[in-house]
């Protein structure tokens, strides 16, 4: 059908896309043709099947093909869900799996019996033993329940977090600690912040949903940056800075939701460089620093909070009912981000706050925190070889932190797949959700603390091969 030239500097997928492309507008593949399947084409072409998958998932993207549960990829009909491409007439209408449906879905799916698409860990791996402890301790010292807290949060615990933050080579006092209800208070506050109506602002691309909805709904113009095995796509940030001058990058450097990719030393030290030649702030979502192994740099402890926001979150290693969140920053932001957080809600709650200092206090905390990293360690070895096995391409394997970003060439639809996966009582992840620009992608989140149960396996062993079965 095509031509490739593996020794050409133009990538595969783009020959692949750019060809198919030409032979569509030529006619030469009429419309409501199949395309051969994804391994038929891997096969004729001597490329791999996930070089297909990328080149069908853009030609779906860009309206070209259109992918039909089961049967297989066909190019696009003037009446297939819009019209044809180049015509003016409305883009192809694709599934609202935007930040939206995501926490839609969070709260009606949350009783589902099979969740390994969440954001958040078992409750036999959190530390509820202490948040007990530390209630009834409250409950006898008899809590204050008139007037507020204060705005920078309950002292003891600031000084807590300062003193952890010291630990990590970052020198903070306890009034550059601001407390919040959870990290997603912390980026609404930077963002209203630093953000305004028209602003270039840089995200991870794939990223955090709702921080895209959030930037959006503040008129920012998102622009997603490449995330890699190792960090960021380089060559590709600097393009970015090139073509455009952002005001602000809200970046997630490491065991970053959903790839759980870990920037490198280099990279941190380069995004720095930029950051300062380029004249942009960094906002550094650091949630999953307590379930890090290894002890590595920040961008906030290379910085020292010259460019750069700090955010992190007890919410995730203790609970997510508690909204224990805080962000570090220079004196005079913090100032600004204190009265940003008296206005739209006065204070945090003090009472939280104060099961948190308890809880984070507790002689067990820190053996807590050994066991929680050992017990995803051993989880992502286990999911990550059950996935290799049923032939899904990882991303990346960092043994940390609580995600896998995986994908399989035959499930080219990984919207799809979960809508099916609702119906079979099981919320998956889906790739389009996380991605700065929705398409459709074979790419999945799977939390490995929630892959155990048999039935997930199972259910996608049973798509596979009827993904196989359609592309002989």
């Amino acid at each position: 059908m095509l031509t490739l030239s593996p020794e050409l500097q133009t990538p595969l997928v783009s020959q692949i896309v750019d060809g198919l492309r030409g032979l569509i507008a030529g006619q030469v593949l009429k419309p409501g043709s199949k395309l051969p399947s994804i391994r038929a084409f891997a096969a004729a072409h001597g490329v791999s099947v996930f070089t297909v998958v990328e080149a069908y998932d853009r030609l779906v993207a860009q309206g070209w093909l259109v992918s039909r549960a089961n049967a297989g990829f066909f190019v696009k009909r003037r009446g297939d869900e819009g019209a044809a491409p180049g015509t003016g007439a409305p883009e192809r209408a694709v599934p609202r799996f935007d930040a939206r449906w995501y926490l839609k879905q969070i709260f009606e799916n949350r009783n589902l019996p099979m969740k390994p698409g969440c954001g958040w860990l078992p409750h036999d791996w959190l530390f509820g033993d202490a948040v007990k402890r530390s209630m009834r301790q409250l409950s006898s010292d008899g809590p204050e329940l008139d007037g507020y807290g204060l705005p920078h949060g309950h002292m003891a615990l600031r000084m807590v977090v300062a003193e952890s933050l010291a630990e990590h080579h970052l020198a903070v006092d306890a009034d550059q600690v601001l407390l919040t209800q959870g990290s997603s208070q912390a980026l609404d506050l930077v963002a209203r912040r630093l953000v305004k109506p028209g602003d270039v602002v840089l995200v991870d691309d794939p990223g955090y949903p709702n921080l895209l909805f959030m930037l959006r709904f503040a008129g920012a113009q998102v622009v997603g940056v490449p995330r890699t095995a190792t960090g960021y796509d380089l060559p590709a940030l600097e393009a970015l800075l090139a073509e455009h001058q952002p005001t602000v990058f809200f970046t997630q450097p490491r065991l970053q939701s959903p790839t759980c990719s870990v920037a490198s030393v280099a990279h941190l030290h380069r995004l720095l460089q930029l950051a300062e030649q380029h004249n942009f702030m960094l906002v550094e979502n650091d949630i999953y620093a307590d379930m890090d192994p290894g002890v590595r740099p920040s961008l906030a402890s290379l910085d020292q909070l010259n460019r750069v926001i700090y955010l992190g979150s007890f919410s995730k290693t203790i609970s997510p009912n508690l909204r224990t969140g805080f962000l570090a920053a220079r004196r005079d932001l913090l100032d600004e981000l204190v009265q940003l957080k008296m206005i739209s809600g006065l204070t945090s709650s003090e009472i939280t706050e104060r099961i948190t200092f308890g809880v984070v206090t507790d002689g067990r905390w820190r053996k807590h925190l050994k066991s929680l990293r050992e017990r995803l360690a051993e989880a992502h070895r286990t999911v990550g070889r059950r996935l290799l096995n049923l032939g899904f391409e990882l991303f990346h394997e960092p043994e940390a932190g609580m995600y896998l970003w995986a994908r399989h060439p035959d499930l080219p639809d990984s919207a799809e797949l979960s809508k099916e996966a609702t119906g079979a009582g099981i919320m998956l992840g889906p790739g389009q959700l996380f991605l700065v620009e929705p398409r459709p992608t074979g790419w999945l989140r799977f939390n490995v603390a929630f892959s155990q149960d048999e039935r997930m396996w199972r259910f996608l062993e049973q798509r596979i091969e009827m993904g196989q079965q359609v592309a002989e």
